[in-house]
């Protein structure tokens, strides 16, 4: 997809009303420092729009992204982040809950886990939480550059167990380093785009 025009439209705080949008939305959901951003900024063919940071635990608001006036990327605040007291992560999950279960236009949820390691507590808690919400995530194995192409199948085997994913489910590996995913990711998208356009 040619991005022609990628801004951030929206920003929605604890207590904001969350914007009712008619375009298709994509949300991406991961623990904090995992490449939520990075992946985001690759997407969309931009550097800084979304936020990257070294201190975990930047993206605090759930963030609407417009790309080219046909659907929105929605970047969700990151999870596990220990600074973080345990009343504001409290706050953060029923604000991401009451998006899930409210936006109308919510197509699909990604959820980011970082390949070199075995998904963590807090994974499988999205996971689960992903699931028990009504969706069904679709994987992104961030940091692939960081592995060798022979632990690739080992490393994405041991994200499923870890997850105790369902059947069927979608991983893709991704490297905001050599953009290697990006286009597999966008394919994805433009076939939700084009079955949404049927629909209408």
């Amino acid at each position: 997809m040619k991005i022609k025009n990628a801004e951030l439209e929206t920003v929605c705080g604890i207590t904001s009303k969350l914007p009712q949008n008619n375009k298709l939305e994509i949300a991406f959901a991961g623990k904090s420092n995992v490449g939520k951003s990075s992946l985001i900024n690759s997407l969309m063919n931009r550097k800084s729009l979304a936020r990257t940071s070294s201190s975990p635990g930047k993206t605090q608001t759930i963030n609407f992204y417009n790309i080219n006036n046909e659907l929105y990327f929605v970047d969700l605040p990151g999870y596990g982040y220990a600074k973080v007291s345990m009343s504001v992560r409290e706050k953060w999950g029923k604000m991401i809950e009451r998006y899930l279960k409210s936006s109308k236009v919510l197509s699909k949820v990604f959820l980011l886990i970082d390949i070199r390691h075995e998904p963590s507590a807090n994974d499988r808690q999205m996971y689960e939480w992903i699931l028990s919400n009504g969706f069904q995530p679709i994987i992104i194995a961030t940091k692939l550059d960081k592995i060798k192409k022979s632990q690739l199948q080992k490393q994405i085997s041991l994200i499923k167990k870890g997850l105790n994913c369902v059947p069927d489910t979608l991983i893709f590996p991704f490297s905001a380093l050599t953009k290697q995913g990006r286009d597999e990711i966008w394919n994805y998208i433009g076939g939700l785009l084009e079955q949404e356009i049927e629909k209408e």
